[in-house]
């Protein structure tokens, strides 16, 4: 078994181009752990690690693909919460730093007395 390949018959090579020949080579190293979690990632896809790691670096490369924190969920939470908490804080002083008004307003669900009309 040679390195990016699978005992597994389910396990796929990227397909290849043939109008333009990959002739490049890129050299990426990983610690143990970094490179189990790539072959996990690849083996969840159905693919090979070489096969799933260019891929997922051509899609970052051309923007298809945007990497994002998995704890990015909780940053946005945290944020939406923060807001939340601005919201209140500038209601709050709004409410102290508005004057009262010079005169009592009637409540909202009852009409305001006609004013008798001037000659």
């Amino acid at each position: 078994m040679t390195s990016g390949t699978s005992d597994q018959s389910t396990t796929r090579r990227r397909e290849r181009h043939t109008a333009t020949p990959r002739n490049k080579r890129l050299y990426i190293t990983y610690t143990d752990t970094e490179l189990e979690v790539v072959r996990l990632a690849a083996r969840h896809e159905g693919q090979a690690a070489a096969a799933w790691a260019g891929q997922k670096l051509m899609a970052v490369a051309q923007g298809t693909l945007i990497p994002v924190s998995r704890d990015a969920g909780d940053v946005l939470r945290e944020l939406i919460r923060s807001r939340l908490h601005l919201q209140e804080a500038v209601s709050a002083l709004h409410a102290l730093t508005t004057p009262p008004a010079p005169f009592p307003l009637p409540p909202p669900g009852r009409p305001r007395p006609a004013r008798p009309a001037r000659r």
